[in-house]
C-alpha cells in the first residue's frame, strides 16, 4: 500500500517540476525577444552612406550611437555578459573604430588592452602583417611585447566585412603565440562572407547587408 505522505510528496514534486520547466520556457522565450529587440534598436542608429569612402563602397555609421550614453553603454554591456566569464587574457583591439568598443569592453571586464596599429604607428619592435581590404590594401602591426604565449585573447573590431583585418588580426596574435578565443563586432554585413573566412569564432550583434 504506498504511503499517503510519499504520495503527497510525489504529487508535489511533479507539480513543482512542472511550473520549473515551464518558467524556463518563458525566460528562454523572453531572452530570446529581448535579444531581437536589442538588435532592431541598434539597427535604428545605423545610418548608411553610399559611396564612401570610395564609389560602390556602403560606409555603414553609428554616430548617433555613439552620442547617446545609454545606447553606448548598453552594446558594451551585451558583449561584457557574453564574456565575462571566459577567462579573457587580454581584448585586442583593430585600429582605427574598433578602439572605441574594445577600449570600453577592456574597461569592464578588468582585462588589458592590446592595440593593433597601422603600419609606423608603434614605437618598439613589432610583429607585421600585410591585408586585404574591402576597398584597398594595408599593414597591421602588433608590438611583440604586448602579448605572451599562451594568453587567450578577444579580438573587437566595430564592422566585420569580408574579414580580411580579421585574418591579419589572427596572424599577428599567432606570431605572439597567443590563441584568439572569438572576435566580436557591433556589425557584420552578411553577404560579404566574412565569417566564413574567418580562423576563429565570429560573434556579431547585428547582421545586415551592404557593399
Amino acid at each position: 500500500m504506498t504511503n499517503p505522505l510519499f504520495f503527497f510528496l510525489g504529487k508535489w514534486l511533479n507539480v513543482f517540476m512542472n511550473f520549473f520547466f515551464y518558467f524556463l520556457l518563458i525566460a528562454s522565450l523572453n531572452i530570446l525577444e529581448a535579444n531581437c529587440a536589442k538588435q532592431e534598436w541598434i539597427k535604428s542608429f545605423i545610418q548608411v552612406t553610399p559611396d564612401f569612402p570610395i564609389k560602390g563602397v556602403d560606409f555603414l555609421w553609428y554616430g548617433s550611437l555613439l552620442k547617446d550614453p545609454k545606447a553606448f553603454k548598453s552594446v558594451i554591456q551585451i558583449f561584457s555578459n557574453r564574456y565575462k566569464e571566459a577567462q579573457i587574457d587580454a581584448v585586442v583591439v583593430l585600429e582605427s573604430r574598433g578602439f572605441i568598443f574594445g577600449s570600453a569592453l577592456a574597461y569592464e571586464l578588468e582585462v588589458p588592452l592590446v592595440l593593433i596599429r597601422k603600419k609606423g604607428k608603434l614605437p618598439r619592435e613589432v610583429y607585421s602583417v600585410s591585408y586585404g581590404l574591402h576597398y584597398g590594401k594595408d599593414v597591421f602591426e602588433l608590438e611583440k611585447s604586448s602579448l605572451n604565449p599562451g594568453q587567450k585573447v578577444l579580438v573587437i573590431d566595430d564592422v566585420l566585412a569580408t574579414g580580411g583585418t580579421s585574418r591579419a588580426a589572427a596572424e599577428l596574435i599567432n606570431q605572439a603565440g597567443a590563441e584568439v578565443l572569438e572576435a566580436a563586432f557591433l556589425i557584420e554585413i552578411v553577404n560579404l562572407k566574412g565569417r566564413e573566412q574567418s580562423p576563429f569564432p565570429v560573434f556579431s550583434l547585428l547582421e545586415l547587408e551592404g557593399n
